[in-house]
């Protein structure tokens, strides 16, 4: 998983990213509350006629913990195996009696491979994954109250992984529970098709069948926010009032989910947390990487829909063994290419997103946030840490080339009295993508909210800072429950009650102004203003531009 990640967040700018994700705590009780009650009165509830809704497939059933109904692995999509493979997502079957969602759905096909090889990660990041099938298109739900008829805001939770890894509970951060109790909200999370299962554009190859199997992952995102609107008042919620938002792969999800046509009516607002995409694969490269994809199975146009017939594991096999032949014969600048969204002109949009002042994407208000620093290499490697200016300019150019004295210079000068290895790490995690998402948002009428997390945990020494993936828990009241990416306690507790209150906020009006952190003005092209989150927090006029200069 982490080479995957590793090469999307190069991709969009981030760096080898210290990637971070982690667990769902076995206990399940929620560790950022107080103890759930003074007189220790029974938390979990569990029964026949216990926490029972409605949808438009049938009844489900699910529990009640710490107040919070919770439903897991609800059906939003039939099973996507054999003729449903590359095919868009098809409505599950209705069912007779009430179906149990108790737990978590099945993870999409990934390679699982060594995925606990490596152990610091696997204690500080934790993976959180159950059985992968194609049997994948499962949500989960957490509100505080059945079809009362409150409208209560909704965010909608994408994954992280790039396009290839990842689900819905992948770390312990992803749990909707505290911050559909504390705001009163609706926490809808999903788990789509990913990589090659998601990505493999045929259409090329496969004629009118396959028209929409390069975008049949961002088609299922399209399928599970139709399932929030048929469905989401029998949950207390808004259908008139959903947020998109997700981190890593996650962000870039969100912007073209946001993009795509279809998403009009759905979608009301996003937030991308250290990722975005502005523009989709092109789709002379996609329809090319189908056709190695096809031959690499030895198949042709007419026997094609074999691909349907094999196991997801052998073909995602023969998928990346096309995709090492793209990357060789038809190389992209940067990471651009691989298992993606593909500009095809009916899903995704050809040319760069929000481009059109006038689009249903124009109302649609937008916050963006990244870490200091996404790519932290030095969790482990005290050596890295005290590394010297020559060391670390030489270990630059794996990433700069030639320039990487130039770049390092203008960062050192725009953060006097950083370490050389933090110099390394804030110009590898650069905000140019975000900035740059920015600039092209804010030419639409919707608002823009830009973010800058820079708190950093007392652990490994001080060496994991403010790393890929650690804003996520504090934004969701998460920050107990996932004490391996910040200590627990206090001090991480009272930034995250700041930050899920702005965000709450950011849901509700699409202003994030909660009164909790400090005035938080729009995102300018002129001004950059940027909340800088920390335990101080403060807005800064694009604090690292003279920095950035030197990437271009």
């Amino acid at each position: 998983m982490k080479n995957n990640r590793r090469d999307f967040l190069q991709k969009i700018g981030l760096g080898t990213a210290g990637i971070a994700a982690a667990p769902f705590a076995v206990n399940a009780t929620s560790l950022s509350q107080p103890a759930p009650e003074a007189d220790d009165e029974q938390y979990l509830k569990i029964g026949d006629d216990i926490a029972i809704a409605d949808t438009s497939f049938g009844k489900i059933r699910g529990y009640q913990l710490n107040g919070v109904y919770t439903f897991l692995g609800v059906p939003y999509g039939a099973n996507t195996a054999g003729k449903n493979r590359f095919m868009p997502p098809q409505k599950p079957e209705k069912w007779e009696g009430i179906k149990d969602t108790i737990w978590w759905g099945n993870t999409a096909p990934q390679i699982m491979d060594n995925r606990y090889a490596a152990v610091h990660y696997s204690f500080a990041d934790h993976w959180n994954y159950d059985d992968v099938s194609e049997d994948c298109l499962k949500l989960n739900v957490w509100t505080n109250a059945l079809a009362d008829g409150k409208k209560r805001p909704v965010l909608v939770w994408l994954h992280g992984g790039g396009f290839t890894n990842g689900n819905g509970i992948e770390q312990d951060g992803y749990h909707g529970e505290n911050f559909a109790k504390k705001g009163d909200a609706v926490f809808v999370s999903i788990n789509h098709r990913l990589g090659p299962i998601g990505f493999t554009d045929l259409s090329g190859v496969g004629g009118e069948k396959y028209a929409s199997s390069g975008n049949v992952s961002q088609l299922d995102i399209i399928a599970s926010l139709h399932w929030v609107r048929d469905n989401i008042a029998n949950f207390g919620g808004d259908p008139g009032n959903v947020t998109i938002m997700g981190q890593s792969g996650g962000g870039a999800k969100v912007t073209c989910t946001m993009a795509m046509p279809a998403s009009k009516g759905l979608v009301h607002k996003g937030v991308a947390l250290s990722g975005s995409m502005l523009r989709a694969n092109d789709q002379e490269y996609s329809r090319k990487l189908g056709q190695y994809v096809m031959e690499e199975a030895g198949l042709s146009p007419a026997t094609l829909d074999k691909l349907q017939e094999i196991s997801w594991r052998e073909y995602i096999d023969l998928a990346n063994k096309a995709l090492e032949r793209m990357r060789k014969e038809n190389p992209q600048p940067g990471f651009r290419g691989g298992f993606g969204p593909v500009a095809d002109g009916v899903h995704v949009p050809k040319g760069e997103f929000f481009s059109d002042p006038n689009d249903h994407t124009a109302e649609m208000p937008l916050m963006i946030c990244t870490t200091f620093h996404e790519w932290s290499a030095t969790r482990t490697n005290a050596k890295l840490e005290a590394a010297g200016e020559a060391e670390i300019i030489e270990a630059m150019k794996q990433r700069f080339g030639d320039k990487s004295g130039e770049v390092y210079k203008a960062y050192a000068a725009n953060f006097p009295g950083k370490k050389p290895a933090e110099i390394m790490t804030l110009a590898a995690s650069n905000r140019a993508n975000a900035v740059a998402c920015g600039n092209a948002k804010v030419k639409q009428n919707a608002p823009v909210y830009m973010a800058w997390f820079g708190w950093e945990p007392n652990l490994y020494n001080g060496r994991m800072r403010a790393f890929h993936c650690i804003d996520i828990c504090f934004w969701f009241d998460n920050t107990d429950r996932m004490y391996t990416h910040t200590g627990g306690g206090k001090r991480p507790r009272v930034l995250s009650e700041k930050m899920s209150a702005s965000l709450l906020a950011f849901m509700k009006t699409g202003n994030p102004n909660a009164g909790a952190l400090p005035n938080w003005p729009k995102f300018t092209a002129q001004g950059g203003e940027v909340m800088v989150l920390n335990d101080s927090s403060e807005v800064k006029n694009d604090p690292d531009r003279a920095a950035r200069l030197s990437l271009a």
